[in-house]
């Protein structure tokens, strides 16, 4: 408001107030976060308690995944239109805090497999792993191949590969936040067995190499200095698509770009696309081509969100719904060169 009753006197300066609550809502996530990359702490949450619907005759199963590296129990989604032979599989990662239904809500990924014919591997990373359910990308043992987290994920791809039928252009993986920078990591290390990756909120890999360097980069950024090199092979390389909110306060957007970076070089100039979504949030979209003059890396960069995937569904918990689609451009993007 900008009327004055006294001019003489001093207006009251509020504006101050505000700053300062949301630099501490601020401070309180990442104070948070770095709890949760803590082994050993007790954060108090619980994981929420939600059910997908499933279609009739779809299936969504619970297993548990065994591996030489190490064991993780999923859940399985299949079509009803393909429960025997799917088209492909997306393996699901979720984030911290979060569940595989939790995450199947949120994503309404399994309405997109129904329409595509595709599985979809949930796996889930449990308070036992992680104090607070975090994939665990920030641990020098989990950013290269053949160890870890990444080499139970990879087998658990693999066994689903062998159990459909399904060769590597059909096999996909997706996260978000600590999911999505596990994502990241399989697309560098396993890129014999995903052909596509789809990151939402998350980090390069090498962006952090303890707990320190993690919240320095989701705090401000980090590069991918100091990995590995990422692993290349006589076939197609591993395509990207990645999203970020411009207001994500727990990720810092710029993770976006090293992504980017790390995938097609600090150099490559993209073909730019704004827009707005159906729900009114503006974006901008990235497209980075290969070799072939096919796009390579697909970059969106959400006006005004935070950590929350796009598109997502208010039932499930780290959404917005007044996003662009995430789920369904992954998969559009996904089965571009699939088949």
């Amino acid at each position: 408001m900008e009327h004055v009753v006294k001019p003489k006197a001093a207006k009251p300066r509020k504006a101050a107030v505000p700053k300062v609550g949301r630099s501490l809502g601020i401070v309180l996530r990442q104070l948070r976060a770095a709890q949760s990359l803590m082994p050993g702490v007790n954060l108090g949450a619980t994981r929420r308690e939600v059910s997908p619907r499933i279609p009739k005759d779809a299936q969504y199963l619970a297993r548990k995944h065994r591996s030489a590296a190490g064991s993780r129990g999923y859940k399985l989604y299949l079509p009803a239109s393909q429960p025997k032979r799917p088209k492909g599989l997306i393996l699901m990662l979720h984030g911290c805090n979060q569940s595989p239904d939790d995450f199947a809500v949120g994503t309404h990924m399994n309405a997109q497999a129904e329409k595509h014919g595709l599985a979809i591997a949930y796996a889930d990373q449990t308070g036992g792993h992680n104090a607070a359910s975090c994939w665990n990308w920030f641990k020098p043992g989990n950013q290269v191949r053949g160890t870890g987290e990444p080499a139970i994920l990879a087998a658990l791809a693999r066994k689903l590969m062998k159990e459909f039928g399904l060769g590597r252009e059909a096999v996909f993986v997706a996260g978000l936040s600590a999911g999505g920078a596990m994502a990241a990591i399989l697309a560098d290390v396993y890129p014999d067995v995903f052909s596509a990756a789809g990151v939402h909120s998350g980090l390069a890999r090498g962006a952090a190499r303890d707990v320190v360097s993690a919240m320095s980069a989701m705090r401000s950024g980090g590069a991918s200095e100091g990995a590995a090199p990422t692993i290349t092979t006589a076939s197609d390389p591993v395509r990207r698509i990645i999203f970020h909110g411009d207001a994500d306060s727990t990720v810092h957007p710029s993770n976006a770009s090293m992504i980017v970076a790390a995938a097609v070089g600090g150099d490559a100039v993209p073909t730019r696309i704004g827009n707005r979504s159906a729900g009114g949030r503006g974006y901008v979209r990235s497209e980075y081509a290969g070799s072939d003059g096919a796009t390579l890396v697909e970059q969106w960069m959400i006006e005004g969100a935070g950590h929350a995937w796009s598109g997502g569904r208010v039932v499930g918990s780290y959404t917005d719904r007044k996003g662009p689609d995430a789920s369904a451009h992954m998969i559009r993007f996904f089965l571009a060169k699939s088949g």
